[in-house]
């Protein structure tokens, strides 16, 4: 942080952070006290210290009852009292108790207390949360109830008995590795500083920017709400599986082994849809009255799920052959070695295998139902505001449970696959009732309570993630769903249940759960991606706690996850990645700019150092030169106070662009001192650099405070840019009103711009009739001319084919006229530079004039040109001026001075350069009117010419030609005849 930053002007101030801060003053209304050290001592032997701190306002007293007062000349600093602090521009202790505002947390700035009031010292602090929890309530239980749900239940045996025991620990090892990495790379992100409501959208959205983080972050909502729907579902089955008779439809499947056919009762579509609305109808009015009550009770809910899973393990041990039903054999090592291979065969819409069944499963398949039995790694991020340690919970808690799960699964697998027949695991669809102990009432209620409980956490989370991205004011269309703090997200509570209900009335478990693991894979994407990308930068402010994290491990993870999408299906895949890229798409178009300090920025920041180190200070190649443009952009002329530039110098700088390539600076200059003009600075920075996108111009905005213009540009030509990124080309506008405005003043300012222009090494490019200067829709017809008089690196040309890119000069042609002195140099010099511009591949039309003499006196004095009388006009100033310097030089008795320094005049040498202009200017008047642009070379100021004579010369060659650009290169070819 600079001084600058630091040090406020006026009663404005910094804000920095959402905090505003100011430098200590002696009318402060809040001055804080403190007992002075004696200044003898040194820091190591002063027993001195800070007695009290009190917090002092006017007509108040103090705790103790003590008047509070503050001295009238000095206040706290007085001659009484020295302020030790004072040194640093502002109170160190609100500083300290702004340290909030170093995490991006917008806090506002207390006010002055008013008369009557106590201030208290916690000022600045956030309020403590009422509910603080640690690792194992606040992560680990969150995380095992929403990993361990319904598909281990009612899918997982059936799992196994299709792919067999192998495939089923594979299946088990790589999505529990995928999500194990996954939770790797949260806990480095989630311990690289303190988090904000929303999870992982504000995990990715502060890591990738806000375009991605908003676009995962519905897609993770999506997931959550459809997830809402995949729970009630399962219990709503669970229920209808253990009570047939609540059943309100019937449906009878017919399963074919060969010849023989086998009636197989199954649960209708129709009660879980009607069921599947009842429930959720009854979750959506818990949610929305007692929310604090179910995250209070939720933890609740693990306790029969994992009583259950103990009977069910309990039962698995106690079972025998054909007990409790056929089709159970107990631990048998022929059951296992008969269901160690897979057998995937084709099954109807219920899951039951049928051999005319239009669904067919494979291991693919199996990855795509399965992997929702592993996601909910992400619910202890989702309750970091509620944590004691965020930085110490997440990560044992995250992992914790990921690795538990996965060893009971791997238990479970091996289990399953030993304790009944294929036959048995393929048709049984709630085998772990069927086998539980001491009855199966246990394990229906423990699905039920447990899947409700799910339901319930997602019906509670999805609404909070879209409240989190619409408080963050990305997208405008979300302010629907902006709660305020403490508040509950009622409509985006009824939002989610809407989208919960109609996938209920879907009602087919296995075409919801490939949907919710795209989203899921999405997010998981998201976080490892961010991990790698930060891991990879290794910005000084990534520093995260959680040290077992590797760049290669998050994009491990990463892959994983794409790989599992495409495993999965290939279709839901590209139409996930579609929406996701269309949510982008509209938050980059549509979405409010969020600087959030995000990866991408630090990969831009990366990737910008590396390649100027590597085009080093050298000379750029030409074919690798792109026009930088200093865009002067009030040099002379007034504008309107809400103007910060001429409209039309955007559209030229915008003209010096092939498709958007380059950069353009555009910089102003204040007078005065920078101490006092430093505010005055960023408020007309910030004034340009929106009006230059605005102007849909890409570039920068400067702003420099310098005692004089001239002053100021010096120090610009010499720092701006750096390395080989520095402005090359010098853009201005030409002082048509120098005679009227300021007769003496512009000239020098003009002439000096050209010096220090040539000093620097930058081409200029001077804009006359700029207010008649196209946009981008005004079509020009006709000719874009060239007087080429001087070599000058090819920028000329450069231009014009710059020009004719863009949609305004697109019609035109090029004209490139060349003066030559005698007409035996004219065949020549158009023979080379139609070979140069064939070269060029540049299609031009190439004519050479001839000036024969350059006498001062027209030849004859019978030339009719409309440019004598501007020539004769000229003649008279000029000579009226070298007379009034003469003879104030004469009457002071000094050298011939103009504009402050001594001149040398040669008044045939003055006549000879009017007259040479006259010629060039006759000579376009006479080729070029009907022109749409012309371009000609601007000459060099003489040397120990007075200021105004240049502006006399150059003020007769842009005679009533309406817009011309004058163009000077510099020492370096800006064009290659080489491929």
């Amino acid at each position: 942080m600079s001084n600058g930053d630091l040090e406020g002007g006026g009663d404005e101030g910094f804000h920095g952070g959402g905090r505003k801060y100011r430098p200590v003053v002696a009318h402060d209304r809040a001055v804080l006290e403190m007992s002075s050290m004696d200044p003898g001592s040194s820091s190591s032997g002063s027993q001195s210290s800070i007695r009290k701190i009190k917090v002092v306002t006017q007509g108040n007293s103090d705790s103790d009852g003590r008047e509070g007062s503050i001295a009238e000349n000095g206040g706290a600093n007085g001659p009484h009292r020295e302020n030790k602090l004072e040194l640093f521009g502002f109170d160190s202790l609100v500083n300290i108790l702004g340290l909030k505002s170093m995490t991006g947390e917008q806090i506002p700035a207390p006010s002055s207390p008013r008369d009557g009031e106590e201030v208290s010292i916690t000022n600045g602090h956030p309020k403590p949360s009422d509910v603080k929890m640690g690792t194992m309530m606040g992560v680990f239980v969150p995380c095992l109830q929403n990993i361990l749900g319904i598909i281990y239940y009612i899918r997982f045996s059936w799992i196994v008995g299709m792919g067999g025991i192998g495939e089923s620990l594979l299946l088990v090892s790589f999505c529990g590795l995928c999500t194990f990495l996954t939770g790797i790379s949260l806990s480095a992100i989630a311990t690289n500083g303190a988090m904000k409501g929303g999870g992982p959208y504000y995990l990715i959205g502060r890591a990738l920017g806000p375009e991605v983080g908003v676009s995962i972050g519905l897609c993770f909502f999506l997931g959550n709400a459809v997830a809402g729907a995949l729970y009630v579902l399962g219990a709503v089955e669970t229920f209808l599986k253990a009570l047939p008779s609540a059943g309100i439809f019937t449906e009878t499947t017919t399963k074919v082994n060969g010849t023989v056919s086998e009636p197989i009762q199954s649960i209708s579509t129709h009660d879980l849809q009607i069921y599947g609305i009842v429930v959720t109808i009854i979750l959506c009015f818990i949610v929305f009255g007692g929310v604090k009550m179910i995250n209070r009770v939720a933890p609740a809910f693990l306790v029969p799920v994992l009583f259950s899973v103990f009977c069910i393990f309990i039962g698995i041990f106690l079972a025998k052959k054909d007990d409790p039903q056929p089709g159970i054999t107990g631990l048998s090592l022929e059951s296992f070695k008969d269901n160690w291979s897979s057998d995937y065969q084709n099954t109807n819409n219920a899951g039951i295998p049928d051999t005319e069944g239009k669904v067919h499963w494979d291991f693919n398949a199996l990855v795509g139902l399965f992997f929702p039995a592993v996601t909910g790694i992400m619910a202890g991020s989702n309750r970091s505001a509620s944590l004691k340690d965020t930085q110490r919970s997440i990560p044992i808690g995250t992992l914790a449970a990921t690795l538990t799960t996965t060893a009971l699964y791997i238990v479970s697998v091996l289990l399953f696959g030993a304790v009944a027949t294929r036959d048995k695991l393929l048709t049984d669809r709630l085998l772990t009732a069927t086998i539980a102990w001491p009855f199966p009432a246990i394990i229906h209620i423990g699905i039920i309570l447990s899947t409700l409980g799910a339901a319930l956490q997602s019906l509670t989370g999805a609404p909070r993630l879209l409240a989190a991205i619409a408080n963050d004011d990305i997208l405008p269309v979300l302010n629907y769903f902006k709660v305020a703090d403490g508040s509950e997200p009622y409509i985006a509570t009824l939002f989610t249940s809407f989208i919960c209900m109609g996938c209920v009335i879907i009602g087919n478990l296995d075409l919801i759960t490939p949907t919710i693991t795209m989203f899921f894979l999405l997010c998981y994407s998201g976080v490892n991606l961010s991990c790698f990308l930060l891991d990879l930068l290794d910005a000084p402010s990534w520093r995260p706690r959680w040290k077992f994290h590797h760049w290669s491990l998050s994009l491990l993870g990463a892959s994983l996850c794409i790989v599992i999408m495409f495993l999965i299906s290939w279709s839901f895949t590209v139409v996930s990645l579609a929406l996701t890229s269309l949510i982008y798409y509209y938050v980059s178009i549509k979405g409010k700019a969020g600087d959030w300090g995000d990866g991408f920025k630090s990969a831009y920041f990366q990737l910008a150092l590396r390649s100027l180190r590597s085009l080093g200070a050298n000379q750029v190649h030409p074919k690798n030169w792109y026009p930088i443009p200093l865009v002067f952009c009030r040099p002379w002329g007034k504008l309107p106070e809400n103007v910060p530039c001429h409209p039309k110098l955007a559209d030229f700088a915008n003209c010096m662009k092939k498709k958007g390539r380059g950069m353009s600076i555009f910089v102003n200059i204040l007078d005065g001192d920078y101490h006092e003009r430093a505010e005055d600075a960023k408020a007309a920075c910030k004034q340009l650099d929106t009006y230059i996108n605005y102007k849909n111009c890409e570039g920068v905005a400067e702003i420099v405070v310098a005692p004089n213009m001239t002053e100021g540009f010096r120090g610009i030509v010499q720092t701006m840019g750096l390395g080989n990124l520095k402005p090359n080309i010098v853009v201005m506008r030409y002082p048509e009103i120098w005679r009227r405005e300021n007769l003496n003043e512009i000239p020098t300012r003009f002439v000096g711009i050209i010096n220090d222009c040539i000093v620097a090494n930058k081409a200029v490019v001077i804009v006359k009739g700029l207010d008649e200067w196209p946009n981008e829709y005004q079509r020009q017809y006709g000719t874009i001319d060239l007087y080429w008089i001087v070599r000058d690196g090819g920028l000329m040309l450069l231009l014009s084919q710059l020009l004719l890119t863009k949609e305004s000069f697109e019609s035109c042609k090029i004209q490139v006229f060349c003066i030559a002195e005698e007409d035996a140099d004219a065949e020549g010099l158009k023979a080379d530079v139609k070979k140069f511009l064939y070269d060029l591949r540049m299609q031009a039309e190439v004519i050479v004039i001839t000036i024969k003499s350059w006498d001062v006196q027209p030849e004859g004095g019978s030339q009719q040109d409309e440019s004598l009388e501007a020539f004769s006009a000229a003649q008279q100033r000029v000579a009226g001026y070298l007379s009034e310097i003469k003879e104030a030089a004469k009457k002071e008795g000094t050298p011939l001075m103009a504009d402050g320094k001594p001149v040398v005049v040669n008044e045939q040498q003055v006549e000879k350069f009017l007259y040479t202009t006259l010629k060039l200017n006759s000579t376009i008047l006479r080729y070029s009117r009907m022109a749409a642009v012309v371009l000609v070379s601007l000459p060099p100021p003489p040397v120990s010419h007075p200021a105004y004579c240049y502006m006399e010369y150059m003020d007769l060659l842009v005679e009533n030609v309406p817009r011309l650009l004058i163009v000077r290169g510099y020492r370096r070819d800006v064009v290659t005849l080489f491929t």
